[in-house]
């Protein structure tokens, strides 16, 4: 590949991230399933979090860039074999064909810290071969099919609460010997890998490590669109990449483009498959002209560190602090309008009663307030309420009563 110096100002260094998120245009008129999958596979990785004051996130992730979907194409993707879950940037729905390159992982779960319980792998080996020959016998189980242990004061035992059959479970999930065949109202059906990915032979199929090493930098850089060295390894969450296979290496021997930012001094990395969306970038012909509203665990923004750098936005989700000390509330969901992060929304949905409440609305310092961005934030609340089967959306808290009144009334 030819190598050339590609300058990107920091709006269109935006763009080309955003176009390779699938956020820079409109949503599809009619998503199908398809598209579901499609989507996956160019963000590489879709996480999973079971928080659900408003959708659970993986939900939230697709419908930022598919608009109206069915949420129950996810499910049948998975329980379909076209997706698996595994850790990845943490626990992600990935796509099956990238099911060697975590293979290893599996095969040495003892390299993934917290994730592997090795105390209670070595402490309870029979109880999980016993719950491993139930499966075989039996069928894929959920956990909530066995009885919780209680203490003599009536405490859940167990890590994280966790009762003894989950973090077997688990144990066998990490070490690859299970795989989830499919959820059902989120639970976990755990059953045999040999039963979900019938296809795959280790002596056939495990690729070397340094091809699924290079195969996670190159995926990176494709989803990130543009990269510092120093965003890579976040994405898969990898430890210390090899020399072999940096980006500076593999630039070096064709495999990636180099750019730089107007201002910035380190060099950054572009996929080829990019290249017509780099050169437009260039040129400043990548726009973005939308609004979304983002999950916190939105690969935007799930790194705190890249959002800050590359959208100077401080952001951190906030679920985890006590409330006295939580500064924009416990789920805010970040505010993405014309390539920019313009602000934060902490909504809930309150399905009982059909409305969905904008509990407190944060616009970043230099956002301008207008008449067409409120429009603009209306029309994405009515959108998000009636994605979620609300019929009202309530504002409790604006950054001024004003604009607390204008968005009412646009809202309803």
């Amino acid at each position: 590949m030819k190598h050339l110096d590609y300058h990107l100002s920091l709006p269109a260094a935006r763009a080309l991230h955003l176009h390779a998120q699938q956020l820079l245009g409109a949503t599809p008129k009619r998503a199908n399933k398809q598209d579901v999958l499609s989507c996956i596979h160019k963000m590489h990785a879709l996480q999973i979090d079971t928080i659900n004051v408003v959708v659970r996130s993986p939900y939230l992730v697709l419908w930022s860039r598919l608009g109206d979907y069915q949420s129950v194409w996810l499910d049948e993707l998975l329980a379909e074999g076209k997706l698996f879950e595994y850790w990845s940037h943490e626990a992600c729905f990935l796509p099956i064909e990238d099911y060697g390159h975590y293979r290893r992982q599996m095969l040495n779960p003892e390299n993934l810290g917290w994730k592997f319980n090795h105390k209670w792998l070595a402490s309870h080996r029979d109880e999980i071969q016993e719950l491993h020959e139930h499966i075989v016998k039996t069928g894929a189980v959920r956990s909530i099919d066995f009885e919780r242990q209680e203490s003599q004061e009536g405490e859940r035992k167990g890590w994280w609460g966790w009762k003894p059959e989950k973090r077997s479970l688990e144990v066998l999930f990490t070490s690859g010997k299970l795989m989830v065949a499919r959820r059902q109202h989120f639970q976990r059906f755990y059953d045999l890998t040999e039963r979900v990915h019938p296809t795959w032979d280790d002596a056939l199929h495990l690729p070397e490590s340094q091809e699924s090493e290079r195969h996670k930098v190159l995926s990176a850089v494709k989803a990130l669109g543009i990269a510092k060295a120093s965003w890579v390894a976040d994405y898969f969450r990898m430890k210390k990449i090899s020399n072999a296979c940096t980006p500076e290496t593999l630039a070096h021997q064709g495999q990636l483009i180099k750019a730089r930012i107007q201002g910035w001094e380190q060099d950054l990395y572009v996929h080829p498959d990019h290249l017509a969306a780099l050169e437009l970038a260039v040129d400043n012909k990548l726009k973005s002209s939308n609004v979304r509203l983002l999950s916190p665990f939105d690969p935007v923004v799930w790194d705190r560190k890249r959002a800050s750098e590359l959208f100077n936005f401080d952001y951190r989700l906030e679920c985890y602090t006590p409330a006295e000390k939580r500064q924009y509330g416990y789920f805010c969901l970040p505010i993405l309008r014309d390539g920019k992060l313009i602000g934060r929304v902490d909504a809930k949905a309150h399905r009982q009663t059909k409305i969905l409440e904008i509990k407190s609305l944060f616009l970043e310092q230099e956002t301008r307030i207008s008449a067409t961005l409120l429009q603009d934030l209306a029309n994405i609340f009515i959108k998000f309420g009636t994605w979620h089967q609300c019929d009202g959306i309530q504002i409790t808290t604006a950054p001024t009563n004003a604009i607390k009144k204008q968005l009412i009334a646009l809202c309803n």
